[in-house]
């Protein structure tokens, strides 16, 4: 099975700005995207789709390739990151002839994740019968438990209100967190979807501890910390 990492890093964060090349724990945050992937066998090239000048050197410096400059279109607030996808892919076909048998999306905002993350994404997606693997953890909320929307008078209520009484959390049905520790696609459900949820998904266990997406100043300093808790 032949298999594309991609990455893709926008210059425009406004949450965290300049994150994806904030140094964390000594290197820049992409580059921990990209020494994970390249560090998978199964990964045969590592891809950065970014709109960023800066970006792409520390991408190259973490040896990643970056063959395309993205699109300003695709580097908007409001841009998909299906599209983005999309417009990799097709440089893929037009530029070498083929899509890959598979697409992993490693997103640079979740540094913790490890290889076997993206190992046992890859194994499942093999197994056939699946246009997406995608990552989950254990969700911190449940909504049928404790989220809550707000009603037309004024009051609030349960997202989904149970068939029963409810009592604790642990009662409830089990659901969980996707998170963006990774993600394995096939090349033409991309092209022809619009949606990940729109085919067959399967989803792999991460565990919370690696799960962490950075998109604000506390969830950086929240990884530095969990990070220098590794080496201690």
């Amino acid at each position: 099975m032949s298999t594309v990492a991609l990455t893709c890093a926008r210059g425009g964060s406004k949450g965290l700005p300049g994150k994806n090349v904030l140094p964390l724990a000594g290197k820049p945050l992409i580059a921990w995207a990209i020494e994970c992937a390249t560090s998978a066998a199964r990964v045969d090239r590592m891809i950065v789709s970014t709109d960023s000048p800066e970006i792409a050197e520390a991408a190259r410096a973490a040896g990643a390739e970056v063959p395309f400059m993205r699109p300003a279109e695709l580097a908007r607030d409001d841009s998909p990151e299906w599209l983005v996808w999309r417009h990799a892919l097709t440089w893929l076909k037009e530029n070498e002839g083929r899509y890959p048998d598979a697409l992993l999306v490693v997103p640079a905002t979740a540094p913790l994740r490890e290889r076997q993350d993206l190992e046992s994404a890859l194994d499942e997606f093999e197994k056939g019968g699946a246009d997406m693997v995608i990552s989950v953890t254990e969700a911190h909320r449940s909504p049928y438990f404790n989220m809550v929307r707000a009603n037309d008078d004024g009051t609030v209520g349960l997202v989904i209100p149970p068939t029963g009484v409810v009592f604790r959390r642990q009662d409830a049905p089990v659901v969980h967190d996707i998170t963006t520790v990774g993600y394995v696609a096939r090349p033409e459900f991309v092209m022809e979807k619009s949606g990940m949820f729109q085919g067959r998904v399967r989803a792999v266990h991460v565990p919370v501890e690696r799960s962490l997406d950075i998109d604000t100043p506390l969830d950086f300093q929240m990884a530095e910390w969990l990070l220098a808790r590794r080496t201690t």
